[in-house]
């Protein structure tokens, strides 16, 4: 179960872009290890641990709550995967991987990473 969660330098990098929506797990203080919360209210969270979402809430998020949205599709190479990402308020600003990955979970990271970078940048 705990590879359906964003890993924690994932998590962390979210945290630092506000995210904030209730989720099930957290990572404690600077620990890479997941803990449950036992209560779904983030509010009682202390403010050195890091939320941990999972892979589909945290394209959800960025979809929602920036400008951006997250794809994971097949690549043209067969049996491998590639993402996408789509600039809602420019088009003709989204980019496509260059990469295909083994995985979707490969994928799915790396374009969470760039998701990251993305919206870093427009700060």
């Amino acid at each position: 179960m705990e590879r359906e969660f964003v890993p924690y330098d994932i998590a962390l990098a979210m945290k630092e872009l506000g995210f904030n929506e209730p989720c099930m797990n957290f990572y404690m203080g600077g620990f890479k290890e997941l803990c449950k919360i036992k209560n779904v209210d983030n509010t009682k969270i202390d403010k050195s641990n890091v939320l941990a979402p999972l892979y589909q809430q945290a394209f959800r998020w960025f979809d929602s709550s920036t400008e951006y949205g997250g794809f994971i599709v097949p690549s043209p190479k067969e049996g491998l995967f590639t993402w996408w990402i789509q600039n809602y308020m420019e088009p003709q600003l989204s980019i496509e991987s260059e990469e295909s990955y083994l995985t979707r979970e490969e994928a799915e990271l790396a374009c969470l990473e760039k998701l990251i970078e993305i919206v870093e940048e427009d700060e």
